[in-house]
Protein backbone atom coordinates (compact mmCIF):
# COMPACT_ATOMS: atom_id res chain seq x y z
CA UNK A 1 0.00 0.00 0.00
CA UNK A 2 1.62 3.59 -1.29
CA UNK A 3 0.90 6.57 0.90
CA UNK A 4 -0.79 9.38 -1.35
CA UNK A 5 0.78 12.68 -0.68
CA UNK A 6 -2.65 13.88 -1.88
CA UNK A 7 -4.62 12.58 0.91
CA UNK A 8 -4.38 15.45 3.61
CA UNK A 9 -4.96 17.87 1.01
CA UNK A 10 -8.27 16.11 -0.22
CA UNK A 11 -9.18 16.19 3.96
CA UNK A 12 -8.77 19.82 3.45
CA UNK A 13 -10.60 20.49 0.80
CA UNK A 14 -13.84 18.21 1.68
CA UNK A 15 -13.98 19.92 5.46
CA UNK A 16 -14.05 23.45 3.16
CA UNK A 17 -16.32 22.32 0.64
CA UNK A 18 -19.15 20.42 0.16
CA UNK A 19 -18.16 19.09 -3.07
CA UNK A 20 -14.74 17.65 -4.01
CA UNK A 21 -13.37 16.61 -7.40
CA UNK A 22 -10.98 14.42 -7.64
CA UNK A 23 -9.62 13.60 -11.23
CA UNK A 24 -7.31 11.31 -12.40
CA UNK A 25 -6.98 8.01 -15.07
CA UNK A 26 -8.39 5.12 -14.68
CA UNK A 27 -6.90 2.84 -12.25
CA UNK A 28 -4.26 5.53 -10.77
CA UNK A 29 -5.80 4.90 -7.26
CA UNK A 30 -8.90 7.35 -6.81
CA UNK A 31 -11.20 5.07 -5.67
CA UNK A 32 -8.90 3.87 -2.80
CA UNK A 33 -7.95 6.76 -2.03
CA UNK A 34 -11.42 8.20 -1.57
CA UNK A 35 -12.79 5.23 0.61
CA UNK A 36 -10.11 6.20 2.95
CA UNK A 37 -11.41 9.30 3.35
CA UNK A 38 -14.29 7.88 5.57
CA UNK A 39 -15.03 4.80 7.73
CA UNK A 40 -17.27 2.46 5.68
CA UNK A 41 -20.09 3.51 7.46
CA UNK A 42 -19.77 7.17 7.28
CA UNK A 43 -19.53 6.66 3.14
CA UNK A 44 -21.90 5.42 0.52
CA UNK A 45 -20.00 4.57 -2.63
CA UNK A 46 -21.76 4.21 -6.04
CA UNK A 47 -19.76 3.52 -8.75
CA UNK A 48 -22.17 4.94 -11.87
CA UNK A 49 -20.79 2.43 -14.19
CA UNK A 50 -22.56 -0.48 -12.27
CA UNK A 51 -26.36 -0.72 -13.64
CA UNK A 52 -26.98 -1.92 -9.84
CA UNK A 53 -25.94 1.42 -8.28
CA UNK A 54 -27.06 3.56 -11.07
CA UNK A 55 -30.36 2.14 -10.53
CA UNK A 56 -29.91 3.47 -6.61
CA UNK A 57 -30.37 6.61 -7.72
CA UNK A 58 -33.40 6.18 -10.59
CA UNK A 59 -35.19 9.03 -7.86
CA UNK A 60 -30.97 10.48 -7.19
CA UNK A 61 -32.47 13.21 -4.97
CA UNK A 62 -35.06 10.90 -3.06
CA UNK A 63 -31.67 8.80 -2.55
CA UNK A 64 -29.25 11.25 -1.95
CA UNK A 65 -31.41 12.92 0.85
CA UNK A 66 -31.59 9.97 2.87
CA UNK A 67 -27.76 9.87 3.26
CA UNK A 68 -27.09 13.86 4.06
CA UNK A 69 -25.01 12.33 7.31
CA UNK A 70 -21.94 10.57 4.75
CA UNK A 71 -19.75 11.45 2.45
CA UNK A 72 -21.46 10.16 -0.81
CA UNK A 73 -19.17 8.80 -3.18
CA UNK A 74 -19.91 9.37 -6.98
CA UNK A 75 -17.81 7.15 -9.03
CA UNK A 76 -17.02 8.18 -12.62
CA UNK A 77 -19.70 10.51 -12.17
CA UNK A 78 -19.34 12.10 -16.01
CA UNK A 79 -21.39 9.35 -16.92
CA UNK A 80 -24.31 10.58 -15.08
CA UNK A 81 -24.35 14.46 -15.90
CA UNK A 82 -27.83 15.44 -14.86
CA UNK A 83 -26.70 14.17 -11.13
CA UNK A 84 -24.93 18.07 -11.27
CA UNK A 85 -28.28 19.50 -11.13
CA UNK A 86 -29.42 17.77 -8.38
CA UNK A 87 -26.62 17.78 -6.28
CA UNK A 88 -26.66 21.79 -6.92
CA UNK A 89 -30.16 22.00 -4.82
CA UNK A 90 -29.10 19.52 -2.12
CA UNK A 91 -25.84 21.43 -1.34
CA UNK A 92 -27.88 25.03 -1.63
CA UNK A 93 -30.83 23.74 1.17
CA UNK A 94 -27.83 21.91 2.97
CA UNK A 95 -26.21 25.72 3.34
CA UNK A 96 -29.43 27.12 4.16
CA UNK A 97 -29.77 24.23 7.07
CA UNK A 98 -26.38 25.30 8.06
CA UNK A 99 -25.13 21.85 7.13
CA UNK A 100 -21.39 20.50 6.96
CA UNK A 101 -19.32 20.47 3.91
CA UNK A 102 -18.03 17.35 2.66
CA UNK A 103 -21.02 15.72 1.50
CA UNK A 104 -20.15 14.94 -1.99
CA UNK A 105 -17.00 13.23 -3.57
CA UNK A 106 -17.06 13.13 -7.42
CA UNK A 107 -14.07 11.08 -8.88
CA UNK A 108 -13.51 11.12 -12.88
CA UNK A 109 -11.06 9.23 -15.03
CA UNK A 110 -11.19 12.17 -17.16
CA UNK A 111 -12.03 16.15 -17.23
CA UNK A 112 -13.60 16.83 -20.69
CA UNK A 113 -17.54 16.29 -18.79
CA UNK A 114 -16.68 16.80 -15.99
CA UNK A 115 -14.96 20.21 -15.59
CA UNK A 116 -18.03 21.47 -17.78
CA UNK A 117 -20.79 20.54 -16.04
CA UNK A 118 -19.62 20.90 -12.76
CA UNK A 119 -17.64 23.90 -13.41
CA UNK A 120 -21.47 25.47 -14.90
CA UNK A 121 -22.98 23.91 -12.40
CA UNK A 122 -21.52 23.79 -9.28
CA UNK A 123 -19.62 26.96 -9.22
CA UNK A 124 -18.70 27.72 -6.26
CA UNK A 125 -19.42 24.96 -4.48
CA UNK A 126 -16.66 22.28 -5.78
CA UNK A 127 -12.86 22.19 -5.41
CA UNK A 128 -10.81 20.81 -7.75
CA UNK A 129 -7.81 17.54 -7.40
CA UNK A 130 -5.74 15.82 -9.57
CA UNK A 131 -4.35 12.75 -8.68
CA UNK A 132 -0.98 11.51 -10.57
CA UNK A 133 0.12 8.44 -11.09
CA UNK A 134 2.62 7.36 -8.33
CA UNK A 135 5.64 9.85 -7.72
CA UNK A 136 9.03 9.34 -6.76
CA UNK A 137 8.29 9.89 -3.20
CA UNK A 138 5.14 8.33 -3.01
CA UNK A 139 7.00 4.92 -4.39
CA UNK A 140 9.94 5.18 -2.34
CA UNK A 141 10.37 2.08 -1.72
CA UNK A 142 10.59 1.09 -5.12
CA UNK A 143 13.94 1.47 -7.11
CA UNK A 144 13.93 5.14 -9.38
CA UNK A 145 14.05 2.81 -12.89
CA UNK A 146 11.88 0.70 -11.88
CA UNK A 147 9.54 3.27 -11.34
CA UNK A 148 10.79 5.26 -14.50
CA UNK A 149 10.72 2.04 -16.34
CA UNK A 150 6.93 0.51 -15.86
CA UNK A 151 5.62 4.20 -15.02
CA UNK A 152 3.70 5.32 -11.43
CA UNK A 153 0.54 3.16 -12.21
CA UNK A 154 0.07 0.77 -9.15
CA UNK A 155 -0.76 -2.06 -10.29
CA UNK A 156 1.66 -1.98 -13.44
CA UNK A 157 4.65 -0.85 -10.80
CA UNK A 158 3.80 -3.99 -8.76
CA UNK A 159 3.55 -6.35 -10.81
CA UNK A 160 5.27 -9.69 -10.32
CA UNK A 161 7.21 -9.28 -13.25
CA UNK A 162 7.89 -6.51 -15.91
CA UNK A 163 6.42 -9.03 -19.05
CA UNK A 164 3.41 -8.88 -16.18
CA UNK A 165 3.72 -5.28 -15.74
CA UNK A 166 3.57 -5.00 -19.41
CA UNK A 167 0.67 -7.10 -20.44
CA UNK A 168 -1.40 -4.31 -17.28
CA UNK A 169 -0.33 -1.48 -19.68
CA UNK A 170 -1.26 -2.99 -23.15
CA UNK A 171 -4.53 -3.96 -21.56
CA UNK A 172 -4.87 -0.49 -20.10
CA UNK A 173 -3.87 1.07 -22.99
CA UNK A 174 -6.24 -1.41 -25.30
CA UNK A 175 -9.55 -0.34 -22.85
CA UNK A 176 -8.85 3.43 -23.27
CA UNK A 177 -9.03 2.79 -27.09
CA UNK A 178 -11.76 0.65 -27.08
CA UNK A 179 -14.24 1.28 -24.01
CA UNK A 180 -12.99 5.00 -22.47
CA UNK A 181 -12.72 7.07 -25.63
CA UNK A 182 -15.99 6.45 -27.20
CA UNK A 183 -17.49 7.66 -23.96
CA UNK A 184 -16.17 11.07 -24.21
CA UNK A 185 -15.66 11.90 -27.67
CA UNK A 186 -16.83 11.55 -31.31
CA UNK A 187 -16.04 7.97 -32.59
CA UNK A 188 -12.36 7.68 -33.40
CA UNK A 189 -11.37 3.89 -35.03
CA UNK A 190 -9.39 2.13 -32.48
CA UNK A 191 -6.69 1.14 -34.59
CA UNK A 192 -6.29 5.20 -35.82
CA UNK A 193 -5.96 6.52 -32.20
CA UNK A 194 -3.26 3.80 -31.25
CA UNK A 195 -1.50 4.91 -34.23
CA UNK A 196 -1.96 8.79 -33.36
CA UNK A 197 -1.14 7.74 -29.55
CA UNK A 198 2.23 5.52 -30.77
CA UNK A 199 3.04 8.64 -33.38
CA UNK A 200 3.19 10.87 -29.74
CA UNK A 201 5.24 8.79 -28.07
CA UNK A 202 8.05 8.16 -30.53
CA UNK A 203 7.68 12.09 -30.17
CA UNK A 204 7.94 12.63 -26.79
CA UNK A 205 8.85 15.51 -25.72
CA UNK A 206 9.45 17.26 -29.29
CA UNK A 207 7.96 20.10 -30.68
CA UNK A 208 4.65 19.59 -31.51
CA UNK A 209 4.14 19.87 -35.18
CA UNK A 210 0.15 19.07 -35.56
CA UNK A 211 0.49 19.50 -39.56
CA UNK A 212 2.78 16.94 -40.21
CA UNK A 213 1.32 14.66 -37.36
CA UNK A 214 -1.96 14.64 -39.60
CA UNK A 215 -0.40 14.14 -42.77
CA UNK A 216 1.40 11.16 -41.09
CA UNK A 217 -1.88 9.77 -39.44
CA UNK A 218 -4.43 10.54 -43.35
CA UNK A 219 -5.94 13.36 -41.85
CA UNK A 220 -6.64 17.29 -41.66
CA UNK A 221 -4.92 19.24 -39.17
CA UNK A 222 -8.11 19.61 -37.60
CA UNK A 223 -8.67 16.31 -37.01
CA UNK A 224 -5.22 15.61 -35.38
CA UNK A 225 -5.44 18.69 -33.17
CA UNK A 226 -9.15 17.27 -31.43
CA UNK A 227 -7.31 13.85 -31.39
CA UNK A 228 -4.50 15.98 -29.23
CA UNK A 229 -7.15 17.45 -26.86
CA UNK A 230 -9.02 14.47 -26.27
CA UNK A 231 -5.74 12.76 -25.17
CA UNK A 232 -5.05 15.73 -22.64
CA UNK A 233 -8.75 15.85 -21.04
CA UNK A 234 -8.05 12.05 -20.68
CA UNK A 235 -5.23 13.46 -18.66
CA UNK A 236 -2.74 10.74 -20.31
CA UNK A 237 -0.94 13.59 -22.51
CA UNK A 238 0.40 16.83 -21.76
CA UNK A 239 1.40 19.93 -24.01
CA UNK A 240 4.32 21.70 -21.91
CA UNK A 241 3.58 25.51 -23.03
CA UNK A 242 6.86 27.99 -24.23
CA UNK A 243 7.99 30.80 -22.14
CA UNK A 244 6.41 33.45 -24.04
CA UNK A 245 7.56 36.54 -22.11
CA UNK A 246 8.50 39.52 -24.61
CA UNK A 247 12.07 39.52 -23.77
CA UNK A 248 13.78 40.65 -27.32
CA UNK A 249 14.25 37.17 -28.63
CA UNK A 250 12.59 34.92 -31.44
CA UNK A 251 11.48 32.12 -29.10
CA UNK A 252 9.80 29.03 -30.06
CA UNK A 253 6.06 29.15 -30.11
CA UNK A 254 4.98 25.41 -30.22
CA UNK A 255 4.52 23.46 -27.42
CA UNK A 256 6.48 20.29 -26.42
CA UNK A 257 4.61 17.51 -26.28
CA UNK A 258 4.73 14.33 -23.74
CA UNK A 259 2.57 11.16 -23.25
CA UNK A 260 2.52 11.77 -19.36
CA UNK A 261 3.03 8.56 -17.78
CA UNK A 262 6.71 6.80 -18.71
CA UNK A 263 5.22 3.35 -18.53
CA UNK A 264 3.34 3.97 -21.16
CA UNK A 265 5.43 5.66 -23.57
CA UNK A 266 7.10 2.34 -23.75
CA UNK A 267 3.94 0.21 -24.04
CA UNK A 268 3.24 2.04 -26.82
CA UNK A 269 6.76 1.36 -28.50
CA UNK A 270 6.85 -2.52 -27.07
CA UNK A 271 9.47 -1.68 -24.86
CA UNK A 272 9.89 -5.11 -22.41
CA UNK A 273 12.34 -3.77 -19.88
CA UNK A 274 14.83 -1.61 -18.59
CA UNK A 275 17.59 -2.93 -20.64
CA UNK A 276 15.53 -2.56 -23.39
CA UNK A 277 15.14 1.11 -22.48
CA UNK A 278 18.21 1.88 -22.27
CA UNK A 279 19.17 0.97 -26.00
CA UNK A 280 16.12 2.78 -27.69
CA UNK A 281 16.68 6.12 -29.24
CA UNK A 282 13.58 7.21 -26.84
CA UNK A 283 15.40 6.68 -23.65
CA UNK A 284 16.91 10.27 -23.28
CA UNK A 285 13.31 11.65 -23.68
CA UNK A 286 11.42 9.21 -21.92
CA UNK A 287 14.03 10.26 -18.71
CA UNK A 288 12.81 13.69 -19.94
CA UNK A 289 9.06 13.08 -19.45
CA UNK A 290 9.52 10.97 -16.31
CA UNK A 291 11.53 13.67 -14.68
CA UNK A 292 9.07 16.46 -15.25
CA UNK A 293 5.98 14.64 -14.71
CA UNK A 294 7.66 13.88 -10.94
CA UNK A 295 8.25 17.40 -10.60
CA UNK A 296 5.08 18.56 -11.86
CA UNK A 297 3.34 16.12 -9.16
CA UNK A 298 5.22 17.80 -6.65
CA UNK A 299 4.70 21.51 -7.36
CA UNK A 300 1.87 23.83 -5.69
CA UNK A 301 -0.82 24.26 -7.96
CA UNK A 302 0.12 28.48 -8.51
CA UNK A 303 3.17 27.18 -10.37
CA UNK A 304 3.14 27.73 -13.72
CA UNK A 305 5.31 25.06 -16.27
CA UNK A 306 7.10 26.14 -18.88
CA UNK A 307 9.81 25.21 -21.38
CA UNK A 308 12.50 28.17 -22.73
CA UNK A 309 13.92 27.95 -26.44
CA UNK A 310 14.99 30.75 -28.60
CA UNK A 311 16.26 30.29 -32.83
CA UNK A 312 19.86 31.03 -31.32
CA UNK A 313 19.87 27.59 -29.28
CA UNK A 314 18.94 28.96 -26.28
CA UNK A 315 16.91 26.21 -24.05
CA UNK A 316 15.61 25.23 -20.34
CA UNK A 317 14.17 21.86 -20.61
CA UNK A 318 11.98 23.06 -17.84
CA UNK A 319 11.41 26.69 -16.10
CA UNK A 320 9.21 26.53 -12.99
CA UNK A 321 7.40 30.34 -12.82
CA UNK A 322 6.20 30.74 -9.30
CA UNK A 323 3.27 33.44 -8.52
CA UNK A 324 5.77 35.85 -7.13
CA UNK A 325 7.88 36.13 -10.63
CA UNK A 326 10.68 33.87 -9.38
CA UNK A 327 11.82 31.40 -11.79
CA UNK A 328 13.47 28.33 -11.69
CA UNK A 329 15.13 27.04 -14.65
CA UNK A 330 16.18 23.27 -14.39
CA UNK A 331 17.73 21.44 -17.40
CA UNK A 332 17.44 17.55 -17.12
CA UNK A 333 20.40 14.72 -18.16
CA UNK A 334 20.58 11.22 -17.98
CA UNK A 335 24.35 10.90 -17.33
CA UNK A 336 25.61 10.19 -14.30
CA UNK A 337 28.04 13.10 -14.78
CA UNK A 338 26.19 15.61 -15.92
CA UNK A 339 27.30 18.30 -17.94
CA UNK A 340 25.96 21.83 -18.37
CA UNK A 341 25.90 23.09 -22.09
CA UNK A 342 25.76 26.57 -23.73
CA UNK A 343 22.24 26.66 -24.63
CA UNK A 344 21.44 26.30 -20.88
CA UNK A 345 23.38 29.36 -19.56
CA UNK A 346 22.54 31.41 -22.69
CA UNK A 347 18.85 30.95 -21.47
CA UNK A 348 19.86 31.68 -17.52
CA UNK A 349 21.42 34.99 -18.84
CA UNK A 350 18.39 35.40 -21.14
CA UNK A 351 16.02 34.97 -18.08
CA UNK A 352 17.58 35.52 -14.71
CA UNK A 353 16.10 32.84 -12.59
CA UNK A 354 16.76 32.60 -9.26
CA UNK A 355 17.51 29.19 -8.82
CA UNK A 356 19.76 27.13 -11.63
CA UNK A 357 19.15 23.43 -11.14
CA UNK A 358 20.35 20.26 -13.12
CA UNK A 359 18.30 16.62 -12.31
CA UNK A 360 20.20 13.56 -13.24
CA UNK A 361 19.81 9.84 -11.86
CA UNK A 362 22.12 10.17 -8.92
CA UNK A 363 21.84 10.81 -5.07
CA UNK A 364 24.63 13.03 -4.47
CA UNK A 365 24.13 17.44 -4.54
CA UNK A 366 27.13 18.97 -5.88
CA UNK A 367 27.89 22.42 -7.85
CA UNK A 368 28.42 22.52 -11.54
CA UNK A 369 29.19 25.98 -11.93
CA UNK A 370 28.50 29.26 -10.56
CA UNK A 371 24.63 28.77 -9.62
CA UNK A 372 24.01 25.66 -10.59
CA UNK A 373 23.69 22.92 -8.72
CA UNK A 374 23.10 18.60 -9.89
CA UNK A 375 20.97 17.17 -7.39
CA UNK A 376 18.81 14.20 -7.99
CA UNK A 377 15.40 13.96 -9.04
CA UNK A 378 13.87 12.67 -5.36
CA UNK A 379 15.62 15.10 -3.34
CA UNK A 380 13.87 18.05 -6.11
CA UNK A 381 10.48 16.64 -5.16
CA UNK A 382 11.29 17.29 -1.93
CA UNK A 383 12.19 20.46 -1.87
CA UNK A 384 9.11 21.10 -3.97
CA UNK A 385 6.77 19.43 -1.42
CA UNK A 386 8.38 21.08 1.17
CA UNK A 387 7.31 24.91 -0.97
CA UNK A 388 3.58 23.89 -1.32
Amino acid sequence: MFSRRLTPLLHEELAHSPAVALLGPRQVGKTTLALDCAPNDQNIYLDLESERDRARLAQPELYLSEHLDKLVILDEVHLAPDLFGVLRGLIDRGRREGRRNGLYLLLGSASIELLKQSGETLAGRIAFLELHPLDVLEAASEPLERLWSRGGFPDSLQAPSDARSLKWRQDFIRTYLERDVPQFGPRIPPQTLRRFWTMLAHLQGSLLNVAQLARNLGVDAKTAERYIDLLCDLLLVRRLPPWHANIGKRLTRSPKIYVRDSGLVHALLDIPNRDALLSHPVVGASWEGFVIENLLACVPPTVQPFFYRTSGGAEIDLLLSWPDGVLWAIEIKRSTSPKVERGFHSACEDLKPSRKLVVYPGTESFPLGKDIRALGLPELCRELTANS
